[in-house]
């Protein structure tokens, strides 16, 4: 990957491959999960330490069958093992399961694939009843053998009691020096234990990854899962292949378009006759019916109400609670702030940590000043009230009922109810000033020519006398 990440933490659909591996696993009925950490093994247990397993640390990589050595003590005789394996994220639950079904005291599971180009994979070989004999490794393979198309995966079920015997026979006598867990086949067919081998719907679901190419592949191959899916339960996708779902949807409903480059990150839920604009951002929010999100968003952690308009270029940074039929407009950010019904703020406002009552108008330019540089203070706007372009609103401090504030304020104190609160500097116009205007020199330098403004005084320019 030359990262110094280790391969398992590089992320599809921002999860862990690893992640991905084991949210499968942890599907299975009676289920104890090893994971076996090599390379990195600080930074993986670090990393996913909220995972339900038992954690064991291989501190030699001395192959796959040494791997699985590791947890050999931890493993009863009655039990089913299922080995998996933490870069190989696609594998899906139903493949799984398939394959456990095969398993008993006289069979052992094996997943394989069949591929155009099998380099790099361990070839299935097998008699002439189309009984699988033993795995035989790339490295190890000779040229008729490694023309065979059918691979192994890695990826197998069997009984405890077996799978101890045969790891304790395990030899590194080979190009490698490496323990192989595929020597376990040549084993079982020798104790006359039947293989039996099962495919995944799709080569996909057991390809690993090695390098970037790989995983932005598998990346794809995820997304698109996720756009068919979600077409498949109704949802109008305008180019399902620009179209990322990176984490779930609790609550889906009907008649949902969603534009080109919308990405849905964690747990969201998306109400009825909603419509996404392109280039929108959501996370773990909530949308309800009839919500119209125009292009270039970013929704985080927010509640939208029903029959709410956001956007274009709005922002509803975490803890944003619009209730129904809000209008929150282009360039506009909201932070910290519930704001009721009927109201809108519709151009080029900041609003934070402030609560704003229902059917109040908020004109552009307005911000809550709500931060000193140590502690955060919360405004108050109280339903009917109407904002004036180009308010400063300097919190603690309360918008009365029906109050309306003058364009241009900055407002420091409470304003009563059903009156017109405004702050402005004095304007004056001075006869007789000249615009600045540059004349040429004779050094060749441009120079400014003007006359001085007068001082000014307690920020109004003083008038001349």
């Amino acid at each position: 990957m030359r990262s110094e990440l280790p391969k398992v933490l590089h992320q599809i659909a921002s999860r862990a491959l690893l992640r991905h591996v084991y949210d499968t696993a942890k599907h299975l009925e009676n289920n104890d999960i090893k994971i076996v950490v090599g390379h990195g093994a600080e930074l993986v247990t670090e990393a996913l330490q909220d995972l339900d397993v038992g954690w064991v640390e291989q501190k030699q990589q001395l192959g796959t069958g040494h791997a699985v050595q590791q947890v050999s003590d931890q493993i009863a005789d009655a039990d089913t093992v299922l080995i998996l394996y933490g870069d190989v994220p696609l594998l899906k639950l139903s493949t799984v399961r398939l394959l456990i079904s095969n398993v008993n005291d006289q069979s052992l599971a094996l997943l394989t694939v069949n591929l155009a180009n099998p380099s790099g994979y361990g070839r299935i070989i097998r008699n002439a009843s189309g009984q699988v004999t033993k795995i035989v490794e790339e490295k190890d393979a000779s040229s008729s053998e490694k023309l065979i198309n059918e691979v192994n995966t890695g990826i197998m079920a069997v009984q405890g009691k077996q799978l101890k015997k045969w790891l304790s026979q395990l030899s590194n006598s080979n190009i490698q020096g490496e323990y192989y867990l595929t020597d376990v086949i040549e084993m079982a067919v020798a104790d006359q234990i039947s293989i039996v081998t099962s495919q995944p719907e799709t080569e996909d679901e057991v390809l690993g990854v090695n390098n970037r190419i790989q995983l932005s592949h598998l990346e794809r191959v995820y997304q698109l899962e996720q756009a068919t899916s979600l077409m498949e339960q109704g949802v109008t996708l305008k180019d399902p292949v620009r179209f990322d779902q990176r984490g779930s949807i609790e609550s889906l409903g009907q008649d949902i378009e969603i534009d080109i480059n919308v990405i849905l990150e964690g747990l969201n839920s998306i109400g009825n006759n909603v419509k996404i604009g392109a280039n929108t951002n959501i996370k773990n929010s909530i949308i309800g019916d009839n919500v119209e999100i125009l292009a270039n968003c970013i929704i985080e952690d927010a509640v939208i109400g029903q029959g709410c308009r956001i956007g274009p270029f709005a922002r509803l940074r975490p803890e944003s609670v619009l209730a129904n039929a809000v209008h929150i407009g282009n360039f506009v950010e909201i932070k910290k702030s519930s704001v009721a019904s009927g109201s809108k703020i519709n151009h080029l406002s900041y609003i934070g940590d402030t609560t704003v009552g229902s059917k109040v108008n908020i004109g552009a330019g307005t911000i809550t000043c709500n931060y000193d540089g140590v502690n955060k203070f919360r405004t108050i706007i109280e339903d009917g009230a109407f904002i004036g372009s180009n308010s400063q609103l300097v919190a603690p401090v309360t918008i009365g009922k029906n109050a309306t504030i003058g364009a241009g304020s900055t407002i420091t104190k409470d304003s009563p109810e059903n009156q017109l609160t405004l702050s402005r500097a004095k304007q004056v116009s001075l006869a007789g000033w000249q615009r600045p205007v540059k004349r040429h020199c004779t050094d060749g330098e441009d120079k400014v020519m003007s006359e001085p403004l007068p001082r000014a005084t307690s920020g109004i320019i003083a008038e001349e006398k």
